[in-house]
């Protein structure tokens, strides 16, 4: 049943991801699957869940396979380790700024690891607009995606 319910989880963000638009930039939903994966089951589990998530998209939409994979499979990994209470406490505000760091992170490791082996996505402006835009519509959600200890 929760591999199941993963996967819905999975095939919505990615819908979702396509669908959804504020000023033609969609949210970045698929690294907040890597964190709430970190939040909820560890640095294992979450590391492991952004690598799954990160080949998918990198499957869907890159010329490489490895970006989008280390970019989430990060984000899965930190959110555990600083936020869950390895090393902070967690409270909605280190949530908030968790996922829009994690988000920046992302999109960060994303650019630059295209940029080295493929070719660059895009402007170094564009970029920044579209990774800050997308950390500021992940960073909501980073209140609601709770550790299993928090209080």
């Amino acid at each position: 049943m929760k591999l199941f319910a993963a996967i819905l989880a999975v095939l919505i963000a990615f819908v979702l991801q396509t669908k959804v638009s504020l000023l033609s930039i969609s949210p970045n939903l698929t690294v907040m699957l890597a964190y709430f994966a970190g939040m909820k089951y560890g640095e294992t589990r979450g590391m492991a869940a952004g690598l799954v998530i990160g080949g998918i998209e990198d499957s869907l939409s890159s010329s490489i396979i490895g970006p989008n994979m280390m970019g989430k499979a990060l984000a899965g990994f930190f959110a555990s380790f600083f936020l869950s209470g390895g090393f902070f406490i967690w409270t909605p505000l280190l949530g908030i700024l968790g996922a829009f760091l994690l988000t920046l992170v992302d999109n960060a490791v994303v650019y630059l690891t295209l940029g080295m082996f493929d070719r660059v996505p895009t402007s170094p402006s564009a970029a920044l607009f579209t990774s800050v835009l997308q950390s500021l519509l992940n960073a909501a959600a980073g209140m609601f995606i709770r550790p299993p200890h928090a209080d």
